[in-house]
């Protein structure tokens, strides 16, 4: 059974100070986390460093939001895997829906990103969702399922890399409101047939983790970690204060 994770996502929302302040708060709340759960943060990149050195100090891993798929080069404003793997970082959120509805990226992007960011050692956190007039016009199962053969379709893996695929429906990031968890349940399902489509099912086994995200908080976060396929949460809102991200974390494993 693969160990359950917890990934705050805290997008672009706390500067340095702030950064240093929650992470120190969160290191001293978190002493005792047990061995069979993982914790993930993914500040700004302008704190990546800093939260680097802090989290030397415990048992927190560092992850990125982004990252672009070339090594070095004229890419204006971009950030390679190496750089990121050179500050620290383990993870690498990729083609989060954010990023396609803003900044345009597609399913052809996300497969660059995490063909790069695995070459580099990296923990790829590929993002999938269907929109609120996608699910309308019935199309939700056929857009998960082309999200995750198009991010994947060609790309090998080892025994030991791995990959976390996370279910966000864009239309509840954000609401307040998180999907069923019998729904969720049922669309990492789906996610999971289609990597069987994809690998050797040793290979989805051992190297893919499925995880729910999407205005996850305290008051629901145990009922979906619950579920057999649901291997973890991306949270993003409710990861940004001290208490209610202990909450979430005693509400899956008390470390008290």
């Amino acid at each position: 059974m693969p160990k359950m994770i917890f990934i705050a996502n805290w997008k672009m929302n706390l500067g340095l100070k702030e950064t240093v302040i929650l992470i120190k708060q969160l290191l001293g709340g978190l002493k005792k986390i047990k061995n069979n759960l993982e914790i993930v943060i993914c500040p700004s990149f302008t704190v990546l460093s800093e939260a680097s050195k802090l989290l030397k100090k415990g048992n927190i891993k560092l992850g990125s939001q982004d990252v672009f798929w070339e090594e070095k080069g004229a890419y204006t404003g971009n950030i390679s895997p190496k750089m990121l793997k050179e500050i620290g970082c383990e993870y690498v959120i990729i083609g989060h829906s954010e990023r396609r509805q803003y900044l345009g990226e597609t399913d052809e992007m996300a497969h660059q990103k995490i063909k790069a960011a695995i070459k580099e050692g990296l923990i790829p956190i590929l993002c999938v969702g269907e929109t609120f007039e996608e699910r309308q016009e019935g199309q939700k199962d056929y857009i998960i399922i082309k999200q995750v053969t198009k991010a994947l379709e060609g790309i090998s893996l080892s025994r030991g890399q791995k990959i976390i695929i996370a279910y966000e429906p864009v239309w509840v990031i954000g609401s307040g409101q998180a999907v069923k968890p019998e729904e969720a349940e049922y669309t990492n399902q789906i996610i999971k047939q289609s990597l069987i489509d994809l690998y050797p099912r040793d290979i989805v086994e051992q190297n893919f983790r499925i995880i729910y995200g999407g205005s996850v908080d305290s008051s629901v976060i145990k009922s979906f970690v619950e579920r057999s396929v649901i291997d973890g949460v991306l949270v993003g809102g409710a990861s940004l204060k001290t208490k209610d991200f202990i909450k979430m974390i005693n509400k899956i494993h008390p470390v008290k």
